[in-house]
């Protein structure tokens, strides 16, 4: 008689078997919004501050009863002390934590902005530029390196294009904003809007940063004092060129040679030395270097256009500030959309060398484009230019850092970005200076040659004058004449130098040739 086996008792065969429970994976966190509008609003805490108190600095002229000369410390003392703080930003947060250092300089920069506010005349105003130099220098690189290890790798595009909006759009922003705040508050606003900006900045950045010990280290105080001299001097020689005429002066040559010997002296000890003040071996990225570099040199198209460009429309063309500063904001606008979708799209799809070739070429004919201006231009004339440059600048910045940052490990980001902030600030103060310089000294090579052809045996002056209604006999002629060489010649002078910062930023191409591309892992790249 067979026997029948149940079923329940029968081995269950693998098919019969219920499939493992399946396990989903848990979404990745991503950074709060909180902490991403924390180091937002530090980081334009900083560069608005460069480009907005410019607006006010005629007003402090007769509220101090300084000189012109004597005025721009106002600007040199600021940028010498960021300057000297700026790499030393990975040194600090190590040793005193990433958190304390952030908040340490949000509070001193509120409460010197304040003072600056407060301010009763020249000494004490840079005093207090000193300090606000000192206490906001670390704010753009600790934002950085925050946002870069806040968001995943495959993120950093995205990351980096947030803070660009911070960066670059901001100075772009300072003298529109510094015009509003001067003629409806008075000039001090332009100091006393970094209290509020700062506040919220603090108490978001306080719930959102998390404690860590201090690290009590051996200082590398030779170091220090060879980083500071070489630095400090170096933003010296750059800020107080123009106006004492370079190397004719005597200040000029003595800070150059410091700059030189502690320079060459910083990097021939620091090579190689693991404790150095700063860690050199950064500088052995190819990629890191190469942007460097870049950063640097981009100071040129970036803060010389936006040095020239009030220049030029309010002085020459007598636009009002509010109205020469809203002719700035279709620029802001372009660079922020570009930003946007660089750093969120185009970033995953294309080789960021190449994104960084094409935002080279976009500032290059922007800033050509503005060499075939003339007097006569209409504000659309100079807002379109301006929106080509906008775009180049939101393409070049994101892939740029991207490429710049993609093999830097988490622990060292808050030393790099100090020293991708310190060639910035390097490279916007070249910028300024020579571009004031050239602009000064083309003015008046244009005058000497416009007016040596104005005479009675020139053919050509009677017609012109009969055309106003005047001869060269009239009371009125040489006044005019005057005014209107005078005008002409500016006017080819900022010709002159538009055409000079294009050419400088299409010879900065080459560049690019310098990186590697960077692996898919590092940026992503979908």
């Amino acid at each position: 008689m067979t026997r029948r086996v149940s079923n329940s008792k029968r081995p269950r065969s693998p098919k019969d078997s219920p499939p493992p429970p399946r396990i989903e994976p848990e979404p990745e966190k991503g950074p709060s919004i909180a902490l991403v509008v924390a180091v937002v609003l530090t980081a334009i805490l900083e560069v608005l501050d460069i480009t907005i108190v410019s607006v006010a600095m005629p007003h402090m002229l007769g509220a101090f009863g300084a000189t012109s000369d004597q005025i721009t410390w106002v600007l040199t003392s600021y940028l010498v002390a960021a300057a000297i703080v700026m790499p030393l930003t990975g040194y600090l947060s190590r040793g005193f934590g990433r958190r304390r250092l952030l908040i340490f300089s949000i509070v001193g920069f509120v409460i010197s902005s304040a003072l600056c506010g407060l301010s009763w005349n020249l000494l004490s105003m840079v005093i207090f530029r000193i300090a606000q130099g000192i206490c906001g220098a670390p704010l753009v690189a600790l934002s950085q390196s925050i946002l870069l290890e806040a968001f995943p790798r495959e993120k950093h595009g995205q990351a980096l294009a947030i803070f660009g909006l911070g960066i670059m759009v901001a100075p772009v922003l300072g003298p529109v904003l510094g015009g509003w705040l001067t003629d409806t508050f008075v000039w001090r606003a332009v100091f006393y809007i970094n209290v509020p900006i700062g506040a919220i900045a603090l108490l978001l950045a306080m719930g959102q940063l998390a404690r860590v010990p201090m690290n009590y280290s051996k200082s590398d105080w030779t170091g220090l004092t060879l980083l500071v001299l070489a630095v400090g001097s170096l933003q010296l020689v750059l800020d107080q060129g123009p106006t004492r005429d370079w190397f004719d002066s005597r200040f000029i040559q003595v800070f150059t040679g410091i700059t030189v010997f502690a320079g060459t002296a910083f990097f021939m000890r620091g090579w190689g030395k693991p404790d150095n003040i700063v860690d050199l071996s950064l500088l052995k990225d190819r990629n890191f270097v190469a942007g460097l570099i870049a950063s640097m040199a981009y100071g040129f198209p970036l803060f010389g256009t936006i040095a020239l460009l009030p220049l030029l429309t309010q002085r020459l063309m007598g636009y009002p500030a509010m109205s020469a500063g809203m002719l700035f904001m279709p620029r802001a606008v372009v660079s922020a959309i570009a930003l946007a979708i660089t750093g969120g799209f185009l970033l995953r799809l294309i080789d960021p060398r190449y994104l960084v070739a094409v935002g080279l070429i976009l500032s290059a004919i922007g800033a050509l484009v503005m060499s075939r201006l003339s007097l006569y231009v209409d504000a659309w004339g100079l807002i379109w230019p301006g929106m080509v440059a906008g775009a180049g600048m939101g393409l070049f910045f994101v892939p740029l850092n991207a490429v710049a940052f993609g093999s830097i490990s988490d622990a060292k980001l808050d030393e790099a970005s100090g020293l991708m902030a310190l060639m910035r600030g390097i490279g916007s103060s070249m910028g300024i200076a020579v571009v004031s310089w050239l602009l000064v000294r083309q003015g008046q090579v244009h005058w000497t040659l416009l007016i040596e052809n104005l005479n009675p045996f020139n053919p050509a002056v009677a017609p012109y004058l009969a055309g106003s209604g005047l001869s060269m006999s009239s009371p009125g002629t040489i006044k005019m004449i005057a005014l209107g060489v005078a005008r002409q010649a500016q006017m080819q002078a900022f010709i002159d130098l538009f055409w000079f910062i294009g050419w400088v930023t299409f010879a900065l191409l080459p560049l690019v040739f310098l990186m590697k591309r960077p692996e898919r892992k590092g940026l992503a790249l979908a």
